[in-house]
């Protein structure tokens, strides 16, 4: 990639794409309105992530009718929203590069403001939610309780009530480049390059139409990326439960020693039950965590590529 080619585009906008035929018309009108008011040379990058609706075929009619400013990355299969994004971060061009899903909950509206930031010198200006509209109550709780429990836990201090809708400079879109790990948190990933950073706050909406593409198990598998990929503390608590543990047992089997002398070991059986079943639960969530690590390690040995385009970039 040359330096002109960067040069050549001012604004690029990665939207990654999964089964949105019904939003993603939509999407591109207001995307494009904002980006032809920026006054600049843009592109927006689609990442089609293996719909399985007409998603693909909507994405390409509108490339042929916007040839110069939209191209499009189509998937193999369904890799997954982060290595959507990771794609599109590996081809835009753009000197400032934008992150936003195209179901519409994030206003595209919130470009100009974005971009007028980054031009008052910040490298990274990262959407803040005040209100999520549209949400269940369990949504907006678990979805508090993760942002939060992600700030105790992470090494990093990641911005709490914050997605992946955010600004970049080329030069942290550079260092994300760099950066191959399979098991990807974007949000989190660009906290850690550092750089100067902006909070803009604004509030969520509701998805216009289509699906959520998070239901809840597939929430619980992002925030577990997202706590073991930037820390080690699930590993510290589990050692510090095991000493706790550990004494807990101790302290049974001096009970159970106690009895046995006394003569009357059927009393202690209720204690010596409970110990034996929360030494055993212990020990398998222990497990369970060391697992998760060790099988992040194994992913990595492997080094498959992140993502398969159905055809080269130049040719989509």
């Amino acid at each position: 990639m040359s330096n002109k080619n960067i040069s050549g585009v001012e604004v690029s906008i990665i939207v990654p794409c999964y089964n949105e035929e019904l939003v993603i018309g939509l999407t591109h009108k207001r995307l494009k309105k904002e980006s032809e008011k920026l006054g600049v040379n843009y592109e927006i990058v689609y990442v089609n992530d293996g719909s399985l609706d007409k998603t693909k075929n909507i994405l390409e009619d509108i490339r042929d009718k916007n040839k110069g400013n939209v191209k499009i990355i189509n998937f193999s299969r369904n890799f997954g929203h982060q290595i959507a994004v990771t794609a599109g971060i590996d081809h835009v061009i753009g000197k400032a590069v934008i992150l936003i899903d195209g179901d519409l909950q994030d206003p595209p509206e919130l470009i100009h403001e974005m971009v007028r930031i980054w031009k008052d010198g910040y490298d990274i200006v990262y959407a803040q939610r005040k209100k999520r509209k549209g949400e269940s109550l369990f949504k907006l709780i678990t979805a508090k309780l993760f942002y939060r429990l992600l700030a105790y836990l992470s090494d990093v201090k990641i911005p709490v009530d914050t997605g992946d809708f955010r600004l970049m400079d080329r030069k942290v879109v550079d260092v994300l480049k760099n950066m191959p790990e399979r098991d990807r948190f974007i949000r989190g990933m660009v906290t850690w390059v550092g750089f100067k950073q902006f909070s803009l706050l604004y509030d969520r909406d509701e998805r216009l139409l289509g699906e959520s593409k998070y239901p809840f198990w597939k929430m619980v598998g992002f925030a577990t990326d997202g706590i073991l990929s930037f820390s080690i503390k699930p590993l510290r608590i589990a050692t510090i439960v095991g000493f706790i543990s550990s004494i807990i047992a101790f302290i049974a089997i001096f009970y159970a020693f106690i009895m046995r002398f006394i003569g009357d070991p059927i009393t202690g059986w209720t204690l010596m039950f409970i110990a034996i079943m929360f030494l055993g639960g212990v020990q398998l969530i222990s497990l369970g965590i060391i697992g998760e690590y060790i099988g992040r390690i194994y992913g990595e040995s492997k080094k498959r590529p992140l993502y398969i385009m159905e055809k080269p970039y130049d040719e989509n």
